[in-house]
């Protein structure tokens, strides 16, 4: 007979259980069963009268997708774990060999995030963003309008080289400070609302110029590297993606200040207090000095592989991996920042690769294609495009990025050859949408991070980026249909 203490115990456990987290758990699980134990899907017919089967693994690997996306967006455990689940999967009801379904973890891409994290939080330790910020207000003066779109560029500006979560979580005390010289209420204001989402938009704006401002860009290139056996360089993305990021954080600004039209026109003190808080950082420092020649000497690297042929073979991921390396090396960074690094992240990204391989390499990105291509045979090429965009603006604004890149680029980029797209605006146009979720505060970690700052509700959030991303798609139509391929993109096949 059990003890009465351990009976007591027993009855709090099952008291304490969540339901809640124990009901998403099977509803994945569900999903899952009911799509792997399904009967026999019909083939799929491309417009040439070919036909695509749904062979057992294809069906096996969307039943694995659903599970992941249901336990993503839920976060009933941990992001790393469920991709961890991911991998597991495929060799659990063979669907992928195991050893090809965990290698995908180790894949150059994901070890591209972990480089780009640590050069994030070398920016961060050594006070080298803080300085960046201080001279950026110091610059902008103090007039209301020039200080909003300061403070936009400084967020844009610094997603270069650090994540857009980062940079978020690096300006919002500046912007706070910035805010309470503006006024001494704690109750929101225009100026507020502006500052604050427009430091949301304006990081995922910057977040897709370069590699280094988001994950997804590392994830995305590698899936295109599998998919067309085509690298895209690190200087090749950012000629591409600087005119559309800059655009949009320029267009963020001038929306914003027409909806909060700001109470006051000028914040006095802000460039004195600007000064002092830079000269308090002292003459920059050794670790600062260090920290900038690896990553300049990154960019040498990732230069010369486009300008010196037998420099070309040598892989981005590999050159930002050493450069993180030299940042032990050189004691910039230590044991403390290996053990913070956000693994979880990194394991994420793992399994987003891991499912988007799988999706592609068992055919269920083909037949997926071919449905979807039924319903667009005949469409122009800027409305597939577009179609593209609005699919994966929607599941950013609802899950992670990460999910709508690894189920979307592999059926897109199989189905617009049908259409005679090109497979870079393909990518290229994803990434756009991938990085811009205006509509919802779960799409991306700088819209929540910049609620906190309680200026804004979600209503209003939702109500400016309905009109924001409708401009989004009229900008990248834009680019899509005359400025990329005025700067030499591939958009028609």
């Amino acid at each position: 007979m059990m003890p009465e203490r351990s009976t007591r115990d027993l009855r709090g456990g099952w008291r304490g259980f969540d339901l809640r987290r124990l009901g998403f758990l099977l509803l994945g699980v569900a999903l899952f069963a009911g799509v792997y134990l399904s009967p026999a899907w019909p083939d799929a017919i491309d417009p040439h009268g070919r036909a695509f089967a749904l062979g057992h693994e294809a069906k096996a690997s969307l039943a694995l997708f659903l599970l992941a996306l249901c336990w993503w967006m839920t976060e009933v455990l941990p992001i790393g774990v469920t991709s961890i689940a991911v991998a597991a999967g495929q060799g659990l009801f063979s669907i992928r060999d195991a050893r090809t379904a965990f290698t995908d973890f180790m894949d150059p891409g994901v070890w591209f995030i972990f480089a780009a994290l640590a050069i994030g939080m070398a920016f961060t330790k050594t006070g080298l963003t803080r300085r960046i910020a201080y001279r950026t207000l110091l610059l902008v003066g103090e007039r209301t309008p020039r200080i909003l779109l300061g403070c936009l560029l400084l967020t844009m500006g610094l997603t270069l080289v650090m994540a857009h979560a980062a940079v978020a979580a690096t300006v919002y005390p500046l912007f706070l400070a910035v805010h309470s010289l503006y006024t001494d209420d704690d109750r929101p204001t225009r100026f507020g609302k502006a500052l604050f989402i427009g430091m949301a938009f304006a990081a995922g704006a910057g977040s897709v110029i370069t590699l280094l401002g988001s994950a997804r860009a590392a994830v995305s290139v590698g899936f295109f590297r599998h998919f067309t056996g085509r690298t895209v360089g690190f200087f090749e993305l950012s000629w591409y993606m600087l005119p559309i990021g800059l655009a949009m954080t320029l267009l963020v600004w001038l929306f914003l200040l027409l909806v909060f039209r700001p109470e006051r026109k000028t914040i006095p003190g802000l460039r004195d207090r600007a000064r002092r808080l830079h000269g308090s950082l002292g003459p920059i420092s050794s670790r600062e000095i260090r920290t900038l020649l690896v990553v300049a000497g990154a960019f040498v690297l990732f230069a010369l592989r486009a300008l010196v042929p037998p420099l070309g073979e040598m892989d981005q991921s590999a050159i930002l991996a050493g450069a993180a390396l030299l940042l032990f090396v050189l004691n910039v960074l230590g044991i403390e920042d290996l053990e913070g690094t956000s693994w979880n992240i990194i394991l994420m990204f793992g399994g987003a690769t891991s499912i988007g391989l799988c999706l592609w390499e068992t055919g269920a990105a083909h037949w997926l294609a071919m449905q979807w291509l039924a319903l667009l045979e005949g469409a122009p090429l800027v409305v597939f495009v577009l179609t593209v965009a609005s699919i994966v603006l929607v599941m950013t604004n609802l899950t992670m990025n990460v999910a709508a890149i690894s189920v979307s680029l592999p059926v897109a980029l199989v189905a617009a050859p049908y259409l005679g797209v090109a497979p870079d605006v393909i990518l290229f146009a994803i990434l756009v949408a991938a990085g811009m979720p205006f509509v919802l505060l779960v799409g991306a970690a700088p819209n929540a991070i910049a609620y906190a700052s309680r200026q804004f509700t979600a209503r209003e959030f939702l109500l400016v980026g309905l009109p924001m991303t409708a401009l989004l798609l009229g900008v990248l139509a834009l680019f899509v249909g005359v400025i990329w391929p005025a700067m030499g993109m591939a958009v028609a096949r």
